[in-house]
């Protein structure tokens, strides 16, 4: 018991002097930008900057040095299902904290929920192993800690800390900490064998975190930044309740309202079969989704009657451009979950994507290794596919891993490559390289791409057969721009290129983007509410694809709108904000105010401030020069390639969709909906694309 006293002794201490110097200071203006600081929004001025980036930068050391090995060692062990069954009853031990909690918050209707749920399984549970209160009688777990209740009773926040062993915090979620030890019924009982197994408890309820502190280091240019947003982010969705299971049913039920109403024209209604998608004329999916007005572009000609769509994508309920392009995140294949009976940590877990490998190759001397993943078939002369993604991705892509899957079922080794729009990228260049130009950044794209062949044939002692690449979004230019450089020098022997939904002309689509990201100042109110809503609704649904991956399946996604575009902007303008961070070779254990500049540019001014000043381009130069019509004549005088897009990408206009068809002919496949990538889930967009990467493949064979 002197240990805890002494433990709150200390915390305490660090509250009132944390909270004194929170009030004497001055009442802070929420900062003018351009677009939305969520730092800012969800944990306030962070006072105490310096200090926690130095913390944030030993807690990461820690726990790789130190965490991460002992629950990399537990995870091979225990099985998952043994570590779930742990957790569970865990959780099940800590109803006390959820009872304060809702009681706190006043929400008795709450308590007397966790209250069953504890009684329930407490005894047909076996102690809380198992989860009969929601299996058998549906009563959902809330996720409840006595923070959310000490926000109810008005008790203010405080500035965001980092302490040791404790990434992300704050006085009240420190002083809900401490509040909650007297609630654990373990710490009452002290015997040796009793701390060992309540260290065991602790290491398999921490072991649950790496995933998440994987993704946060790896991912981000500035994890530190990333870890508080998304910190400060769970906090207001926890304390307001968001997180609870009404909040997505509501959302669905209502996008189902919408679509059955019909008001705009856009959607199809549910149940109606006369008005399927096979019904809809080409300038009715045009017009229905109005979009093209709002972007306020005079110059389209919306009577193109022929750009008549390919395929049809029968049964497609639309509901606007940017929620449809979201439907991308659904695109899954078979045999992708993960099955094994061991965690992802395990040393034995052999899911497809632990098979994949990591290694690098080198592109100049003054900087760091270009890092890449690869999987490669046994027999190592099969053919290759080289995947490219979208925009700011890196090689942890999700639809990377999905295509590569795809293909390597099917007999192809696959190479993962980032975006060259990414931080890691970039990082691997020579010093002052500004991404932007395709011909300068294809150009060692292509580089690296025949470096990493090079270095795995070498390896391998092999020679790949044949090989393909397939690009989406940003990446599907570049894979465009590297046939046309193969095709005046071949270097790399590539024989397919796939490309899906490219920007037709790169400064039109950045401008679209733009607009998507700038209609938040149209409606700044309750913006903190809006982007919470948004999140926890992806955390749900994330959550229910996790828990039954092969059987989860959705016709149509619960976000509006304006959510969809809060998203959208949220996740490209991450992409853009590490890019400049990376760019202006800021220091993550520092205190910066590079956000200030961040989150006053858009992609526009990225081009504005960065690209013209170091090529001397005019903007009408650039325009062509980033263009696919300055490859028209590749497009036009080569077959080796196909480029898939839809009718309604609100990323192109239907003026840039009908050169493409001048140039591509036949090599041009049109799908009615999708918008931009909504539509890879889609079985028909999977056949076709495994049909023309083996057609390919056999008119190789043939040669």
């Amino acid at each position: 018991m002197k240990f805890y006293k002494n433990l709150a002794l200390c915390a305490l201490t660090t509250i009132i002097l944390c909270t004194s110097a929170y009030a004497k200071k001055t009442v802070a203006t929420t900062p003018v930008t351009k677009y939305p600081d969520y730092s800012y929004e969800f944990v306030g001025n962070d006072k105490f900057e310096g200090f926690n980036r130095k913390m944030f930068n030993f807690n990461l050391k820690f726990n790789k040095y130190a965490l991460k090995p002992i629950h990399t060692v537990w995870a091979s062990i225990m099985p998952k299902y043994g570590m779930d069954r742990i957790q569970s009853a865990y959780t099940n031990i800590e109803y006390p904290k959820r009872l304060v909690s809702t009681l706190l918050q006043r929400d008795f209707k709450a308590s007397g929920h966790e209250t069953l749920r504890f009684i329930t399984n407490t005894t047909i549970g076996l102690g809380g192993l198992y989860d009969p209160a929601y299996k058998l009688f549906k009563l959902e777990p809330y996720r409840e800690d006595v923070a959310q209740g000490l926000a109810k009773c008005k008790i203010k926040q405080g500035p965001y800390l980092v302490l040791p062993f404790i990434n992300s915090t704050s006085p009240r979620s420190v002083l809900g900490s401490l509040i909650e030890c007297p609630l654990d019924p373990s710490m009452y009982i002290g015997s040796p064998v009793t701390a060992a197994i309540k260290a065991g408890l602790l290491i398999n309820r921490t072991a649950y975190a790496q995933p998440v502190i994987k993704m946060v280091e790896s991912n981000f240019a500035d994890p530190y930044d990333i870890a508080k947003k998304l910190w400060g982010l769970e906090r207001y969705i926890k304390e307001n309740n968001y997180d609870r299971k009404e909040i997505l049913e509501l959302a669905l039920k209502e996008c189902k309202q919408i679509l059955k109403e019909d008001k705009t024209g856009l959607a199809v209604n549910v149940g109606d079969e006369k008005n399927t998608s096979e019904n809809l004329t080409v300038d009715d999916t045009i017009k229905g989704y109005a979009w093209f007005d709002k972007i306020e572009d005079n110059n389209l000609d919306l009577t193109n009657k022929h750009l008549v769509p390919d395929i049809i994508l029968k049964d497609y309920k639309p509901q606007c451009p940017v929620t449809d392009a979201m439907r991308t995140a659904l695109f899954t294949t078979e045999g992708l979950a993960n099955k094994s009976i061991w965690s992802e940590l395990s040393i034995w877990n052999k899911s497809f994507g632990k098979k994949i490998k990591t290694s690098t190759v080198s592109i100049d001397s003054n900087s760091e290794d270009y890092t890449f993943k690869y999987i490669l078939q046994k027999e190592k002369n099969s053919p290759l596919v080289i995947l490219f993604p979208s925009i700011g991705e890196g090689v942890t892509s999700h639809h990377s891993v999905v295509f590569a899957k795809m293909f390597y079922d099917r007999g192809y080794s696959v190479i993962i490559e980032g975006s060259h729009f990414h931080w890691e990228f970039l990082k691997s260049l020579p010093k002052g390289h500004i991404p932007g130009i395709p011909t300068q950044d294809i150009a060692y794209v292509r580089k690296i791409t025949g470096k990493i062949i090079d270095k795995l044939e070498s390896k391998y002692d092999c020679k790949f057969s044949d090989k393909s690449v397939i690009g989406t979004s940003f990446g599907a230019m570049a894979t465009l721009f590297l046939a046309d450089m193969e095709s005046k020098e071949n270097t790399l022997n590539i024989s397919n290129y796939i490309s899906i939904n490219p920007p037709v002309e790169l400064l039109y689509a950045v401008s679209v983007i733009d607009k998507n990201n700038d209609s938040w100042s149209k409606n700044p109110v309750d913006i903190k509410k809006r982007v919470a809503l948004s999140a926890s609704k992806i955390i749900q649904l994330t959550q229910q694809k996790n828990e039954n991956e092969e059987d989860f399946k959705l016709d149509m996604l619960p976000f509006s709108e304006d959510e969809a575009r809060l998203i959208t902007c949220f996740v490209l303008r991450q992409k853009l904000s590490d890019l400049i961070f990376t760019i202006e070779d800021t220091k993550t254990s520092k205190k910066t105010d590079i956000y200030d500049t961040i989150n006053n540019m858009g992609y526009q001014d990225y081009v504005e401030k960065y690209v013209i000043p170091k090529n001397q381009y005019t903007k009408e130069e650039l325009s062509y020069i980033t263009s696919l019509h300055s490859i028209s004549s590749y497009l036009q005088n080569n077959d080796n390639y196909k480029i898939y897009h839809s009718i309604d990408d609100y990323l192109v206009n239907q003026n840039q969709l009908k050169d493409l068809r001048q140039y591509a002919g036949k090599n041009l496949i049109l799908f009615d909906r999708g918008s931009h990538l909504g539509y890879l889930y889609r079985q028909e967009f999977k056949e076709q694309l495994i049909k023309d990467i083996t057609k390919a493949k056999e008119q190789i064979a043939l040669k």
